[in-house]
Order: C-alpha cells, then sequence, then structure tokens
C-alpha cells in the first residue's frame, strides 16, 4: 500500500472527484481531503491510497495533471516527522 500526496487542488474538489479521477489508474483504497479546522473548508491537498503498483501508474500519469484549471502536485507521501510536542521554551529548551 503507497499513500500519495496530492496537492494544488481546486477548493471544489471533493473526495468523489478525487476518488474517480485516480481510479482510472487503479484501485483506490481510501481518499482524504484536509480541511481546515476552523473554518471546516478545504485546504487544497489530500491524500489517496492505492496499491504500490498502481501508486507509481496514477503518481506518474497525473503529476501536472489539470483539474478545475489548476496543476495537480502529485507524489508520494512522506511520512510526518515526530516533534516531541509538548512546551518548548525559546532559545532550545527548557530552563530549570
Amino acid at each position: 500500500m503507497s499513500k500519495i500526496y496530492v496537492g494544488n487542488l481546486p477548493f471544489s474538489a471533493d473526495d468523489d472527484a478525487v476518488r474517480q479521477l485516480f481510479s482510472q489508474h487503479g484501485t483506490v483504497d481510501s481518499v482524504a481531503l484536509i480541511m481546515d479546522r476552523e473554518t471546516g473548508r478545504p485546504r487544497g491537498f489530500g491524500f489517496v491510497e492505492m496499491p504500490k503498483a498502481d501508486a507509481a501508474r496514477a503518481i506518474q500519469a497525473l503529476s501536472g495533471h489539470d483539474m478545475g484549471g489548476r496543476a495537480l502536485k502529485v507524489n508520494e507521501a512522506q511520512d510526518k516527522p515526530r516533534s516531541g510536542g509538548g512546551y518548548r521554551a525559546a532559545g532550545g529548551g527548557a530552563r530549570w
């Protein structure tokens, strides 16, 4: 299974439209478009999960593809580095 980052989506795009586009290149297991927490509006990017071979085909075919007047940015998603979370004081750390 591969997770694909899809950026520069038109704000009118919904899960179904993205699923339909990617399903032309293989099996789509999931689509998750990211919404702004405060406004509830789409943020213009999301993630698609597909089997590895299908994902490679979709990335090749859809990178730069025009959707709603916008050129999609499509590539393999990178794992977000885990931060330690919690409080970090300015200047490099807590001072006791």
